[in-house]
Formats: structure tokens, sequence, C-alpha cells
């Protein structure tokens, strides 16, 4: 227990007020943290280099006795200075040097001097950013992974180790895995992800799933969420007679979560229909690896996430939607999103002290808001919240040409948070001096994420109809790959921000466990490889092919995931104060991926044989250097498990809903009882 309870991961520095634990709470001002750019440092080369090909070094079966790439300790200094390069992050960039000390980010700006023990990088006319180019990140998160999970008859091949050792390979420093109950038991199921994460190499947290519902799992969860550091709960509509919860279920966990402050996420398919599917394609003599795409059809897919999204609205509680893998589905969380409407703002600083929090009706500190706090320029990505703040301020009273010359400089973006602006702090009370601010809308409506996976976001379900059944068997995952088409569909989605954050669903099996079902198709373990490629492949398809930019590629693959799930600043960013996991990452290099030299334990491999452009050179995890010329240096035992807080920005404004609801039923109406 000792060491899941290691440390918690604050939401912002020691002596911020943390929130409390109720849909009242309000957010904060937090002091003397200077924001100064959101998620992973980089360092891109800004020269053009001729590419590099380079192949994802490593043995494959890394914990195996014959691997010879990885020393079991980490003697890298504490001590890095990554000297001159340009700081990019989401909204700004600046020349400065990164000094990390002791696994934090000390400082970021320009001309730090160091002693001779200071191990220096020099990044001198490259950029220094959250993913890209020759990228010096924070680490990219990943949100969605399952490492020596129990299921279908057996576990997957990787475990904390191995698949923790693959995600530093690929430049990943933190990922969140999903513990399973023991028997419908939290507790005991959290206690066993303990003992299984003790050898564990760098940085990880926990979701739960819920697999029933009584008195003792409703008060187990409220354990989970005040003293065990989990702010998520997963239930699987799909797996019949197994992981699958119905309806009544599913509201019951709903209402809890929504009391907790934690986010109920869903595996989305309609478990009954799969069933129907099931049993139809072996009535049809259909029992290979095919069976399973065409027994789990997108409609079922789409129909769950429908039901997921109304019912998660009638409860009026966020919902994440995992692995989205089809349009059917992408498109339900697309009309959700749509229908959102902000109900008030929040201010985080990127740069400069301290945040203001303004809510409906719209109340900074004990004065309301008018015009005057608002900013003298703002840039807007959000449409709806343009029609929002129009509405609310229409027609900027108070503001004259002379104090906000650019009032109507509004411009739309493909991917970025709802909306972002340059503020000018000293209409505030507190604050004197500019700063750049992110600023989160909060939405009276749905409060929907979607998270795509890498497998849905690359591949199509062709080879699930290759002779071979090994090679068809190592595509087999639920939801399914879907046919050509679907892939482009998500990417568009992901580029255009209907989509949030990128995920594995990590979830590997050999080609041994896989041949369980080579008489049907029910009994292949489903799962495929990710934790290591996630980084590389979604560089090459979104930001080398101009779909996404660098910050929105840094985005989508840590800064997100650190804000929904309430670890943002200390994750996701690379500010004073913030944990030292920083990758390099060369944009001229190219890379290779083959079962033969990847880092997973598995025999097989989803993506074996994709080259592509963009290649992690140096890992960065809790300020050690622990992948670098293609070698690792790990420590068993030196993971650290992070607690995350609940309430995280998604429940702003859910009071105020909730109070407009009750407002609006008009009742209950007072009658006449005439049988009197």
């Amino acid at each position: 227990m000792a060491a899941a309870e290691q440390r918690q991961v604050r939401p912002w520095p020691t002596g911020a007020e943390p929130r409390p634990p109720s849909l009242a709470s309000r957010r904060k001002i937090r002091n003397g943290f200077n924001l100064c750019s959101p998620l992973v440092l980089f360092v891109l080369v800004a020269l053009l280099l001729p590419a590099e090909s380079q192949q994802m070094h490593g043995d494959y079966g890394f914990c195996d006795a014959r691997c010879g790439d990885a020393e079991l300790s980490s003697t890298s200094p504490t001590k890095i200075l990554i000297k001159g390069g340009t700081v990019v992050n989401a909204h700004h960039k600046e020349v400065a040097d990164v000094y990390v000390q002791d696994g934090l980010i000390v400082s970021v700006m320009h001309g730090i001097k160091v002693n001779e023990d200071v191990t220096v990088l020099d990044a001198t006319g490259k950029y220094v950013m959250p993913d890209s180019s020759r990228v010096n990140e924070t680490g990219g998160i990943d949100p969605h992974t399952h490492l020596g999970m129990e299921f279908m008859g057996t576990e997957t091949i990787d475990d904390f180790f191995s698949g923790q050792a693959a995600a530093l390979a690929g430049g990943t420093t933190m990922h969140i895995d999903f513990v399973i109950p023991v028997n419908g038991s939290l507790s005991v199921g959290f206690d066993a992800y303990v003992n299984k994460a003790k050898n564990s190499v760098m940085d990880y947290g926990f979701h739960m799933a819920i697999t029933k519902w009584d008195e003792t799992v409703s008060k187990d969860m409220e354990l989970m969420v005040k003293e065990k550091g989990i702010n998520s709960f997963k239930f699987f509509m799909a797996y019949k007679g197994s992981l699958m919860i119905s309806d009544e279920l599913l509201l019951q966990g709903l209402k809890k979560c929504k009391s907790l402050g934690a986010i109920a996420m869903v595996h989305a398919e309609n478990g009954d229909g799969v069933a129907e599917g099931q049993k139809k394609m072996i009535d049809l003599g259909i029992k290979g690896p095919e069976g399973h795409a065409l027994s789990r059809p997108s409609v079922l897919e789409g129909e769950a996430t429908a039901r997921a999204i109304r019912l998660a609205t009638f409860i009026n509680t966020p919902l994440y939607v995992v692995h989205v893998m089809s349009i059917d589905a992408m498109e339900e969380i697309a009309k959700a999103r749509k229908a959102e409407q902000p109900s008030g703002m929040s201010l985080l600083p990127l740069q400069g002290l301290g945040s203001v929090h303004c809510k409906q009706p719209y109340v900074a500190y004990n004065g309301p808001i008018t015009s005057r706090h608002l900013c003298h320029f703002l840039i807007f990505s959000d449409i709806p919240a343009i029609s929002w703040l129009s509405q609310t301020f229409s027609p900027f009273s108070g503001f004259s040409q002379t104090s906000m010359p650019f009032l109507g400089f509004l411009r739309h973006s493909r991917v970025s948070l709802p909306f972002i602006g340059i503020l000018e702090h000293s209409r505030i009370e507190g604050f004197g001096k500019l700063g750049i601010y992110e600023v989160l809308a909060f939405y009276g409506g749905r409060r929907v994420i979607g998270e795509p996976v890498v497998s849905g976001l690359i591949l199509d379900d062709s080879l699930l109809w290759d002779p071979d059944f090994t090679t068809a068997a190592k595509y087999v995952m639920s939801p399914p790959i879907r046919e050509s088409g679907h892939d482009k569909a998500l990417q568009a989605a992901l580029s255009t921000g209907v989509l949030q954050l990128v995920g594995t669903d990590h979830c590997t099996f050999n080609s041994t466990q896989k041949a369980f079902g080579v008489d049907d198709f029910r009994k292949i373990p489903n799962g495929v490889n990710g934790i290591e490629e996630r980084m590389h492949l979604i560089w090459d398809l979104m930001v080398e092919t101009g779909q996404i930019s660098v910050t929105d590629y840094v985005r989508i693959t840590s800064t997100a995931c650190a804000q929904i799930f309430n670890i943002y600043p200390k994750k996701g960013a690379i500010l004073p104060g913030s944990d030292a996991d920083i990758i390099i990452l060369n944009p001229n290099s190219s890379f290779e991926i083959s079962v033969g030299s990847h880092h997973s334990r598995s025999d097989t491999n989803v993506y074996d044989g994709r080259k592509g452009k963009g290649k992690v050179e140096v890992t960065i995890s809790q300020g050690r250097i622990v992948w670098e010329e293609g070698k690792l240096k790990v420590e068993p035992g030196s993971g650290r498990y992070v607690k995350m807080p609940p309430f995280s920005y998604l429940f702003d404004g859910i009071e105020k809903a909730d109070e407009k609801y009750l407002s609006s039923l008009r009742a209950s109406v007072k009658r006449i009882n005439y049988a009197m």
C-alpha cells in the first residue's frame, strides 16, 4: 500500500487551496506559480538535417534475460540544463533556458548559469517545446492502458515493468491504467494492482472499473476518491456475462460519480447486440478473426455511445468515451459537443501569477463581472464561446474604441482549448501586469470527452481477413478496428477538436494467447499494442501531414489528459514546479517499427514494418535520462503512483445547471383536494 500512496500530485503548487469535495466548490486564485508553457518540452531541430533512418532500438522480449540494452539502475545526473532553445508551449514561445533539478523543472528563463556538475544539452537553433521537431517535452501521457490485466482466461503479456519500459522508449512518461475489481471488490482490486505495480519504472495513475453495484461498491468509490487518488470510474457496456453492466447500474454509477467529482468513463458497445451478433456469425459458420469485426458492427458502438451520452445528460455529469473507433460513435460525440453552451469561464494563467475565475452570475471575488473585467485582446477558438460572450456582454457596454481596439479580432482554430486570451490583469483586483492566459469555458450542457486510440486512427480491418490466423488474430480488439474510411474520419475529428486526446488501449497478448481462439473468434483475447509507438505514429500521421500543429500535438498527447484528470500543471506542462518528464524528438529523423526491436514482451506488433518521420531520441523521467542513444536505463520500483484529485474543470458550472433545471420545473403544483 505504501507504494501506491507514495505521493500526491496536486493540481496546483503547495500552498494552493484544494478544491472542496462538493459541486458548489469554486476554483480559487493560485499564487506563486509561473505558468509559462503548457505540456511537454520538446527540442525541435530548426535546421534542415538530412533524414536519418533509425530503427526503434531494443530487444524483443525486453524483460527476458537475453535482453542486453537495458541497465537496471539509473545513474543519470539529476541536474540538467537545456540551453538556448526557443521554448514553445501551446500559446507562447520565447528564447530561454530550462533548468531541471531533483526531478522538477526549476526555472524557464534566459541566461541560466550553472555549475560543472550539471549536464548541459545545447538547444541553440532549436525549438524547446511540447512534442515536436527535436522537441524537449515533459513527456506524453497515455490515458488508456491495461498492464498485467487478467482477461479472457489469461493475463496481458506486458506487466508494469515491460510495458512502462516500452513507454519510456517511445516518449511516454506517464500512463493511467485500469484497476479491475476482484469479485466486484474495488478495495481488493486496488490492492492487487498496487502489488502489480511494485516493479514500475515511471509515473502512473489508476482509473477504476465498476462491474457490479451494491452499498459496498458505493462506499468503496468514496474511499477510492478521497483516500486512494482515483478520480475516474469505467463502466463496460459490453462483454456480456463478465464485465458488462446494465443501464440501471450505469445510472447509479453516474450519480455517484457526480457526487464525488469523479469522471464517468464508458466502453460503449451494445453488449446484448454484440452477443446476438456473435451467435449469428457462429451459426453462419464464420469462426475466424473476421467474425469478431462482423459481430460488432459500428452501429452497436454508435447506439451505446448515444445512450451513454443521454444518460449522462439526464444525470448532468461529465462523460468520457474511451477508444472511439467508428464514425457512428464520433458523430454522437460531435452532436453532444455541438449542443453544449458555455455557462461561465475560468482563466488559468500561462504567464504571470494567480488565476481568475468567473461563473454565472458572473461574479469575480465579490463584485459583478462587467465588460471592464474582459481583456483588451481576445482570441477565441470556440464558436459557441464567442456566441455566449456576445450575448452576455452585448453591446459590450463600457468599452470604447480606445480601450478595446481589437475587440473584433476573433480567430477560429482547428484544435485548441475552448478559448484563449491575452489578459490585462490590471483591470482585475490583485493583478498588475500583462500575462497570457489559458481560458476554459464551462459548459452548461453536456460535458463529453472523446478519446480515439492509435489503432483506430491508423489501421483498417483488412488484415482480419488474412488467411494466416496468427496475423489476423493480432488485430482483434474491442471495439474492433473498422473498415477503411473510419480512420480518416477519426483523424479529421481529432484535428477539429471533436475528439480531444489520444490513448492506446495497450492490452497485449502474444501469439500463443491469441491462439486460444483458433477455432472460435469469441475466445481470442482482445487487445493490441501501442504504448511505445503512440508518440511516433501520431507525429507522423497528424503533424507531418499538416493535419495538426506542433502545439496541437502536445495538447492531444499530454496537456488535455493532464487537465481532464486534474493533474495539470504538475503534469502536462513545462513550467517551474512541474515534474521534469521531458522528451527530445527529432522531426528530421526517421523511425521503423519492428517486432524484433520493440520493448514489449509480445511476439507480435500490429504496426510491424511501419516507417515514418519523427524520432524520440531522449526521454527524461523524474529528472533522469532513461532513454538515450537507443538504450534504456531503468530501475525497477522507481515508478511513482500519482494521485489524481476529484472535481476537474469539467465539473465547473454543474451546480448552476442543476439550479436552472430545478427552477424550470414549475413544480410541485399545489392542488385543491375536493375530496375534503
